[in-house]
């Protein structure tokens, strides 16, 4: 793997790098054993020191690696990532799994596969915030959310639930939310997971993994004592005949208007950060290939609303405009229902079929 150079864009920290992401830190497994500590080469990037990089405000993107066909072998839980130790224990819910970090009061990560036709469910959002009965631990609670000023940011997306009332009920445990700053939940993270059910239609189906990056050192909010966390991550691999491709994204908790290429990074520079194995059931040669890389050409970027993102700089490819999805093939009013008990008036493309707010 070619030496990956740190940059930052604007105030925001990306990665570049000759064919390739990756990052050659070495990362050493906390005590839990569920994620990483950072090296000090890395740290500052984790601690949201910025001034340790340039700030010439470029990314650099190559599309030379191609997506590459191989044989594709149906792999039950291919979803999963790897457990660190014998006492993880992973909870399986009817449209997710998660492991659950005690120290840290919210997942390490959650995992599942979204298919095309999930994408099309019309299950409403039940709004049912509640602790998860299946942490034997106890998981976190409305009391540390109440007045931290965060968000209770979904990782396995409500909007991905829909296909099933049992599911969508489920997304709302504690278990699955995390503290995240309302610019960042209600923007770039919920257009990123717009963009992951645009490439379930796209590619018929993805492997999503999805978590907070997790260390030692993070902000407390509530009795529970909830880490919040500087970062996200989410991984994805469309494991589909003939064009087999990964992808991974590390985001700040912060709002941005950035393109969502902007912080694309290969799978395997997402396990370096994170000391998470992701896709551990892949086939070893193919699992090398596909995580070492990131081709962002090989990505559609389109939206179900049918509008494209802008065209990255330096990347020789502009984004595409993928043919609008049936079910939303224009603005619509948003189905939510605001505190005053009438339908919220916002307009919106959205997939689930409702605006930002009643995500």
């Amino acid at each position: 793997m070619r030496k990956l150079t740190a940059v930052v864009f604007g105030l925001f920290v990306v990665f570049a790098a000759n064919d390739c992401y990756g990052l050659n830190q070495k990362l050493t497994p906390l005590d839990n054993g569920s994620s990483a500590a950072i090296s000090p080469a890395y740290g500052s990037y984790v601690r949201g020191d910025l001034g340790a990089f340039p700030l010439d405000g470029h990314r650099q993107y190559t599309d030379s690696l191609l997506p590459t066909s191989f044989r594709v072998r149906w792999v039950s839980g291919l979803e999963l990532p790897q457990l660190n130790s014998v006492n993880d224990k992973v909870i399986r819910k009817t449209g997710f799994s998660l492991l659950y970090n005690e120290v840290h009061e919210q997942a390490s990560w959650v995992a599942y596969q979204l298919t095309q036709s999930e994408t099309q469910g019309i299950i409403e959002r039940t709004d049912n915030f509640r602790e998860d009965p299946m942490v034997k631990t106890g998981s976190a609670t409305s009391a540390d959310y109440q007045g931290s000023g965060y968000d209770r940011g979904h990782l396995a997306p409500a909007g991905d639930m829909g296909w099933s009332s049992l599911a969508m009920s489920e997304s709302f445990y504690y278990s699955n939310m995390s503290p995240q700053v309302p610019a960042f939940n209600r923007g770039i993270w919920k257009r990123l997971e717009e963009q992951v059910r645009f490439w379930a239609v796209d590619n018929d189906t993805v492997y999503v993994v999805t978590g907070p990056v997790l260390s030692g050192d993070l902000p407390k909010i509530g009795p529970s004592q909830v880490s919040v966390p500087r970062y996200y991550y989410k991984v994805l691999l469309d494991y589909s005949e003939p064009k087999v491709k990964g992808i991974g994204f590390v985001m700040p908790n912060m709002g941005s208007k950035l393109p969502l290429q902007n912080y694309a990074v290969s799978i395997d520079s997402v396990e370096r950060l994170t000391g998470i194995n992701f896709f551990p059931k892949l086939v070893d040669n193919q699992e090398e290939i596909i995580e070492k890389t990131v081709c962002l050409s090989c990505w559609n970027w389109g939206s179900l609303g049918g509008s494209s993102q802008s065209s990255v700089s330096g990347s020789g490819n502009s984004a595409v405009s993928a043919p609008r999805h049936p079910a939303a093939s224009g603005a619509v009013q948003c189905s939510g229902v605001t505190q005053s008990g009438v339908r919220c008036k916002r307009r919106t493309t959205s997939l689930s079929g409702r605006c930002y707010q009643h995500q």
